[in-house]
């Protein structure tokens, strides 16, 4: 029986571990790695109370990092979602993003962002089929607004938004 409840600090080093072996078979190990180090401790110090964790008894199969904004009282952020590959395709992250909006709505959250890379097509995918916009950017690529440099040289960004009901 899968189990859906807010994540815990306790959560960090297994969620790491997830990050390491999910994206194992797209990345090398090393890029794997640098993958999850997106995903410092203090992430879920001071943010588990708008995370979520997906367990099925043993093991975590899916995560979603995310918080409300304390600059702006009716935003909230997806940092970073993970499910287990034997789980994608099952509709899991559209369940976790579903759950972190209804408790984002009942916060008084009207907006919700996330980033992604322009490469990811996927997950640019899945954003627009769970009703994200693209954010005008500084350029396009292949018709995608794209944010320059977003996260640092090199590190371009397509970057979303979401109106969500309270």
């Amino acid at each position: 029986m899968r189990t859906l409840r807010q994540a815990r600090v306790s959560d960090h080093a297994t969620i790491v571990g997830c990050v390491q072996r999910w994206w194992a078979d797209s990345r090398t190990p090393q890029q794997a790695r640098e993958l999850s180090l997106l995903l410092p401790r203090l992430f879920l110090q001071f943010f588990s109370a708008t995370s979520l964790v997906l367990e099925d008894g043993t093991d975590i199969r899916a995560f979603l990092v995310g918080f409300h904004s304390a600059d702006n009282d009716t935003e909230a952020y997806i940092h970073f979602v993970g499910v287990d590959p034997e789980l994608r395709g099952h509709g899991i992250a559209r369940d976790l993003y579903t759950a972190f909006f209804q408790r984002a709505a009942e916060a008084g959250r009207t907006d919700v962002r996330a980033i992604t890379s322009p490469a990811n097509t996927g997950s640019i995918a899945f954003h627009r089929a769970m009703g994200f916009t693209p954010e005008t950017g500084d350029r396009e690529v292949d018709g995608l607004p794209v944010h320059t440099d977003y996260d640092g040289p090199g590190q371009d960004r397509v970057c979303f938004h979401r109106k969500i009901s309270r």
